[in-house]
């Protein structure tokens, strides 16, 4: 096999597109092939820094690691990080080149990107057994499809077939696999192969006399049906809204070594970015951690984390308008810990200069640190190396804002204060034993009998999951007939199904 692939698509966003693909990579690498995953455009704050120091989609790394290959800019070449106001930062091929309004992308520049795309993927599938894409959204809106350079474009460009995840949990899924083929142009379905369910619950005999049905419709059939599955959403595209206050990182389900569990209060801020950040403390026994939004919540919190955020200002204007800085203000008088990541630690300094992001001009943020940061229109894209409590750091950043630290303990190229830390390096929680050393850091300064696990490996437990997500394409999906897919591509002769686009 050489060059074969695969469009993953999905009747609606978060269908479950990005870890089916994940599966998919893991599933394939241990089957021997050699695999890459990638996504011709992606939105999400959720970013990753690779090697060569180009910054991608955090889902397209993840699925990468599944793969068992180093990501690259490659898999990801256009990024769009949401901003407000209707506008985003395009990042092409892991550098920015602009801020762009919806209209502005969708009304000509999307289009000049379709070749760049098209050239990464074929880059990919010379070099690669197979390469297993991820669509965004619906490949059925239909108000898009002239401009698409993810979904249906990409596959009719380079002759992919398609499967279509639908999460059969939010109910409606027979529609939505019906309505998504039957949106589309004749030489879009052609492409469709079939359907993959999703999430789904219960007894799977019930669902096969649908699953019948939906074939006699369509002339489609379907692929495998997946059973839901706890703690699999792994570096989401999407970061959580304020709608979902007080969700709770899933964690490992495993006592507390000491006599005491930790809290971790996470800021909810606008445009939040790698919340994925706290998912390592998630994964520690004892530790709890839950998104917020309301001082009173913080009032039991062993540590607050104010993460990261594409809009600095707008998230220290949220903080005071909710009376969350108030209230941050007073655990670092008390002694209680604070930690402030990349867009956070901009946040607990002392003054901010911003005529990049906000262009908000001079900004006085909370004064918790002894920090100035002044946005560069050139954005630092790093994979740091570093030593901080005496452990080995490893993280990645993804910053427009430049610190000045005009004092305090140095920590992580930031800055310590008595409990409250800052630091612009995402990923330095998975750092194992620096991770276990702020949390003793943590419990003490709380006054918690809590205790780190002295075992507790997140690359480890990470790689559990890309194998359970293998384990669940390998037990529940007709393995057979997707690598016939991938291979071969989409069967021939496949029906129309009325009445196709408009």
């Amino acid at each position: 096999m050489r060059g074969g692939g695969l469009l993953v698509a999905g009747t609606t966003s978060d269908a479950g597109k990005s870890v089916v693909t994940a599966g998919i990579c893991r599933w394939l690498v241990r089957q021997g092939v050699k695999v890459a995953p990638f996504k011709g455009q992606n939105m999400s704050l959720n970013s990753f820094v690779t090697r060569e120091g180009a910054e991608i989609g955090r889902a397209q790394a993840m699925q990468a690691q599944a793969a068992r290959v180093e990501p690259t800019a490659l898999m990801n070449p256009v990024l769009l990080k949401p901003g407000g106001d209707r506008s985003s930062q395009v990042v092409l091929m892991g550098r920015p080149v602009g801020e762009m309004s919806a209209r502005g992308y969708h009304g000509g520049r999307q289009q000049t990107l379709f070749e760049p795309v098209l050239a990464c993927l074929e880059e990919l599938r010379v070099t690669h057994d197979a390469v297993i894409c991820e669509g965004a959204g619906s490949p059925a809106e239909i108000n898009l499809r002239r401009t698409d350079i993810v979904n249906m474009g990409i596959a009719r460009a380079a002759r992919l077939p398609v499967v279509v995840v639908g999460d059969i949990d939010r109910g409606g899924v027979f529609a939505q696999f019906f309505g998504t083929t039957a949106l589309l142009a004749p030489e879009d379905q052609e492409l469709i192969a079939g359907y993959l369910v999703n999430k789904f619950r219960g007894d799977v005999t019930l669902l096969e006399p649908g699953l019948d049905m939906l074939h006699g419709l369509t002339g489609r059939r379907t692929f495998g049906v997946l059973p839901y599955a706890h703690g699999l959403g792994i570096d989401e595209e999407d970061g959580l809204r304020v709608s979902l206050r007080g969700t709770v990182r899933e964690s490992v389900v495993a006592p507390p070594l000491g006599a005491d569990v930790l809290r971790v209060a996470v800021c909810a801020v606008p445009l939040m970015s790698n919340f994925t950040d706290v998912d390592a403390l998630a994964a520690e026994p004892g530790v709890i951690v839950r998104f917020v939004d309301r001082p009173e919540e913080l009032a039991d919190a062993d540590l607050v984390v104010v993460p990261g955020t594409r809009g600095t200002v707008k998230a220290l204007a949220w903080l005071r308008e909710r009376g969350l800085a108030d209230a941050l203000a007073r655990r670092a008088a008390e002694g209680r810990p604070v930690l402030g990541i990349c867009g956070g630690f901009q946040v607990l300094g002392e003054h901010i200069e911003d005529e990049v992001e906000s262009r908000a001009g001079a900004v006085e943020a909370l004064g918790l640190l002894p920090v100035r940061v002044r946005f560069a229109r050139e954005k630092t894209l790093a994979r740091p190396v570093g030593e901080a409590l005496g452990e080995r750091v490893e993280g990645y950043e993804i910053h427009h804002g430049v610190a000045d630290v005009r004092g305090g303990e140095p920590f992580l190229d930031g800055c310590r204060v008595g409990a409250v830390w800052g630091t612009h390096w995402h990923g330095s929680l998975e750092s194992d034993g620096f991770r276990r050393a702020f949390l003793r850091e943590v419990a003490a300064a709380a006054g918690r009998a809590f205790v780190p696990a002295p075992d507790t490996s997140f690359g480890t437990l990470r790689e559990e999951q890309l194998d359970r997500l293998g384990d669940l394409i390998e037990e529940h999906a007709d393995t057979d007939a997707l690598l016939r897919l991938v291979e071969e591509g989409a069967p021939k002769g496949l029906p129309f199904v009325p009445p196709g686009a408009p």
